[in-house]
């Protein structure tokens, strides 16, 4: 078979206590009770033909290739829907068996194309494989009688075609549908011959509700769904595992490939973050990697004024280093630093902190999880003892309970978004804190969640009156408090919550939510079994982002939801390695594992490690980086894979500060916004041209695998080692096997990880040492790694951001299924067939004040700055709250988010800003001025590609 049938086609093992004996073809077996017949033959060898089963889906029972003879029962039972029994008898093979299952694949095959020679799954179809399977050499029925064979292609999708003439209605496209994703996007219409897969209503696939998470491809034995990669490229040869380079579930993929062109990305079912699930984006969404727009030539340029200049990477890197050198003899070593990225591999990230600490010689090396999660780094560890989620994805399969609060998991993290909704049709509940109603708010055939739509930046104050109602209800768990908190501190913190200040009824007034509903809420968490919290922006993006955090760690602890299965407090990390960035000691106060540059013997460790002398003073973070530039401080920033000029708030800012420096380095694979104020621009390489690992949101390092060669001629990890070397220290890895190898070394919490343990037990979460050599899935079980968990009084303080007669509505951001982060690599797919821009959504009773239509151009204001952007009406928002997506530059959304940031982090307060909205006539000025630019910079990045 292909490489797509590599896996194992039978139904799902069934774990059970007691073990059942029978015999099978003559041989004895015994499988846990539960386990169906087909699987059970699969034990001893036996492969029984099917169509309609595949170990993804429940049995269903449909396709009637699978009959076997049980002795003692009367006719033919299908092998994937029988159960075993003790004692059973079965006969997978004999005469009649074969002829009814010849017969049954004649009919299959008389309302079948003739085109096998030439069809686009050749050699990978299972209507084929079984046709020889069960002998079938002739079919007596011809082409003669009524068919389906004129049936209508559906071409809409962008990434697969779905072509009716093929299909066998074996259904499992739509209990694909249906129990991998959750969507029930697709229906079989019509009864008896009339049967057909359709989507929706009888839409085209692109205008139903499919999310093209490609569950239904990967799940069709014939070719009526299939890539238009492989029918235009071929069947795949050769594949290679590796992990996804977007979001922070960190799937694992086969990418399958004919030479170094990659055919497809097939999720590979051995993965432990996705289990062989994917979404639109890892799995279709990889043609950036070879779009013409990639900068592939080192470029420089005196001033960012002048035209770029294409040069050699001796001539770049040469040039980088002597414009670092002559900084910091004119300025003082403190004028350069660095930011790292958390797209990049751990040990790239690992290699540009290293290249500032041992050879810039300060600690100004930051990353961008300062503008997303380092709430959560600081508020876990000062609770917990650890910067990081407590359970495994898993995990969600044993939650009674999810309170998920600012994060929006179908859009954003959408393998586990489906993983949740399966466990919530299980009968698990749901309780949504959002500004807006997100679609797990209503997810199809789960029971309605309690969702609390909070006023955004009250996040703290409904955490305070959920926390109310626990203590003055007595729901606490005592027991677990008393044996594994601090008791003094959690008798403040009691204190605080139960005042009478902090009631739902009190609190109603600032966060706009029912008591009743919150107090329905506080119940069901504190005594709904077992209670996991998920997070995302939405708590950490505000000026009190530590505080929630610390709120949502002193409700766990009340109820005793850490240390088990089922529980916890989980962020839903936004980027492939925003985890692992952090643990990379990405910060400037911070060495790898978390531990402050201020500590004598951590930092001798690294001394020795390195041979260098280490500041032990903590560095600037990326706000003072800035704020020091505009003063003329600093004067030099290595940006290694991230836009900030589009990503971070308060763009005038951003672009006042890259202005005022003397050399602006950025490593990245287009001409994104922050190159516009560079000096240097070296062309990175994409994950599909690297090797190393990712370190995803549940903290589980998996490997990344090169599968072609740098269309820029190197690795990240190899650039930034070679300016070290420009730099006169030298750097001297030759794969980034070593570079991981001395983060163990330095790493207490890595200290078992091996590139070897990785490929040989596929991935483990951290901590992954002595005492847990193959990693940690549930962290603080028997005690909290900084001893006692201790609670934090956690007052709600309203943000500075303030709404009033000039600015009277509240406007909060967040992301979309099809686009990612500052869309720099989904913009470049056909992903922007559902989101060719972003899109302000505004309440009908907001709109109809201020005269706006659905799909007008309006303005939106705030007191940072301004910009223009169509209108989508919708009740999705609450009146007085606006929101949008930032995923294309043209937006500009962060010329209105202002300087606000997290008390203790900086995190930018993305989630609050006051505006109004007023019709408009089109784009800014800026706009405009961005858009005539962008011409120009496609020019350039056309140019460079030839």
């Amino acid at each position: 078979m292909g490489l797509v049938h590599e896996i194992d086609y039978g139904t799902k093992p069934v774990q059970a206590e007691k073990l059942v004996a029978l015999t099978i073809d003559g041989v004895t077996v015994s499988v846990p009770e539960g386990t169906s017949v087909m699987r059970a033959a699969m034990e001893i060898g036996t492969q029984i033909p099917k169509l309609c089963a595949t170990d993804m889906l429940d049995s269903f029972g449909s396709c009637r290739l699978c009959l076997v003879e049980i002795e003692g029962r009367a006719g033919t039972p299908a092998s994937c829907t029988t159960p075993v029994a003790e004692g059973m008898v079965v006969h997978t093979q004999n005469e009649r068996l074969g002829k009814i299952r010849r017969g049954v694949m004649e009919l299959y095959i008389s309302d079948h194309p003739l085109d096998c020679l030439t069809c686009s799954a050749n050699g990978n179809c299972e209507l084929q494989d079984m046709a020889g399977a069960v002998g079938l050499r002739d079919v007596r029925y011809g082409y003669a009688g009524e068919n389906h064979l004129a049936s209508v292609k559906d071409g809409s999708n962008p990434y697969f075609q779905f072509d009716p003439a093929k299909c066998i209605v074996c259904s499992r496209c739509v209990r694909a549908c249906e129990e991998v994703q959750g969507t029930f996007a697709l229906t079989i219409a019509g009864r008896g011959f009339e049967s057909k897969v359709s989507p929706g209503m009888e839409e085209s696939f692109f205008d139903s509700e499919c999310v093209s998470c490609g569950a239904c491809v990967q799940a069709c034995p014939t070719a009526t769904l299939m890539e238009k990669s492989v029918i235009e490229i071929g069947q795949p040869e050769h594949s290679k595992v590796t992990t996804c380079a977007y979001c922070g579930v960190g799937c694992s993929f086969k990418v399958e490939m004919r030479g170094e062109q990659v055919v497809r990305m097939v999720p590979y079912k051995d993965g432990k973050a996705n289990h062989g699930h994917s979404c639109v984006k890892g799995r279709f969404a990889f043609g950036y990697a070879t779009h013409r727009d990639r900068i592939t030539k080192p470029m420089i340029r005196a001033r960012i004024t002048d035209p770029w200049r294409e040069v050699s990477w001796d001539e770049a890197i040469a040039h980088t280093a002597s414009e670092f050198r002559r900084i910091q003899a004119t300025h003082g070593k403190d004028a350069v630093g660095a930011i790292t990225s958390s797209r990049c591999t751990n040990e790239e990230t690992y290699l540009v902190q290293k290249l500032v600490r041992a050879v810039f010689g300060n600690n100004n090396t930051d990353t961008c999880a300062r503008v997303c999660h380092s709430p959560t780094g600081y508020g876990l560890s000062q609770t917990f003892g650890t910067s990081a989620g407590t359970q495994d994805f898993d995990s969600v399969e044993h939650a009674d309970v999810m309170l998920l609060i600012g994060a929006n998991p179908t859009d954003g993290h959408p393998v586990f978004a489906s993983r949740m909704k399966k466990r919530l049709r299980e009968g698990a509940k749901l309780i949504v804190i959002d500004p807006r109603r997100i679609d797990l708010v209503r997810t199809p055939h789960v029971e309605a969640a309690i969702h609390l739509a909070i006023r955004p930046g009250t996040n703290v104050a409904i955490l305070s009156a959920l926390a109310h109602v626990i203590v003055t209800e007595n729901l606490i768990d005592a027991d677990y408090v008393r044996e594994r908190c601090e008791t003094d501190a959690f008798a403040d913190w009691a204190e605080f919550v139960a005042r009478e200040s902090n009631s739902p009824e009190a609190t109603a007034a600032i966060t706009g939510a029912d008591p009743e509903d919150v107090r329905a809420a506080a119940r069901l968490y504190a005594t709904g079994g077992n209670a996991a919290i998920y997070y995302g922006l939405g708590v950490t993006e505000h000026s009190q982002g530590t505080t929630a955090v610390m709120a949502l760690a002193n409700l766990a602890m009340a109820t005793g939801n850490i240390g088990h299965v089922g529980a916890g407090v989980n962020p839903l990390r936004g980027q492939n390695n925003v985890q692992g960035s952090c643990d990379m000691g990405s910060f400037p106060h911070e060495f790898t594992g978390y531990r402050h540059v201020s500590t004598p013997d951590v930092r001798a460790l690294f001394e020795r490690e390195w041979g260098v002398t280490i500041d032990p003073e903590p560095g600037l973070r990326i706000p003072n980086m800035l704020d020091a530039a505009i003063d003329g401080t600093f004067k030099g920033l290595y940006i290694q894979g991230e836009d900030i000029a589009q990503s971070d708030p308060d763009i005038r800012h951003i672009t006042a500060g890259l202005s005022a420096m003397e050399c602006v380095v950025v490593q990245d694979l287009f001409l994104n916004e922050t190159a516009q104020f560079a000096h240097v621009f070296l062309p990175g390489s994409t994950f599909l041209e690297k090797n190393g690992t990712f370190t995803n949101a549940e903290r589980r390092i998996q490997r990344v695998r090169k599968v072609m060669t740098p269309k820029n001629g190197y690795e990240d990890w190899e650039i930034t080692q070679l300016l070290a070397r420009a730099l006169g220290y030298d750097m001297n890895y030759h794969h980034p096997s070593e570079i991981m190898d001395e983060i163990a070394r330095l790493t207490p919490t890595f200290a078992n990880v091996s590139f070897d343990l990785l490929d040989r037990v596929g991935s483990v979460q951290w901590p992954c040492n002595e005492e847990a050599p193959e990693g940690t899935p549930t962290m603080h079980i028997d005690h909290f790694v900084r001893g006692q968990g201790r609670f934090f009084v956690t007052e709600y303080v309203p943000t500075d951001e303030k709404v009033g007669p000039r600015f009277p509505l509240l406007l909060t951001t967040g992301r979309i299924l099809s686009q990612y982060n500052v869309g720099a690599q989904t913009r470049r797919t056909q992903n922007s067939a559902w989101h060719e821009e972003d899109l302000l959504e505004i309440h009908p009773h907001d709109a109809e004040q201020r005269g706006v239509t659905d799909g007008s151009w309006v303005k939106l204001a705030s007191r940072a700055g301004e910009t223009s952007l169509r209108a989508k009406i919708t009740e999705r928002v609450a009146p007085g709250v606006v929101y949008t997506t930032f995923h294309h530059p043209m937006t500009m959304a962060n010329v209105v988010t202002t300087e606000y940031s997290d008390w203790a982090t900086n995190c930018p307060e993305y989630k609050v800003t006051a505006v109004q909205i007023s019709p408009s006539n089109g784009p800014t000025e800026a706009q405009r001025d961005y858009a005539e630019l962008g011409h120009r910079t496609r020019r350039i990045e056309a140019v460079a590609a030839e």
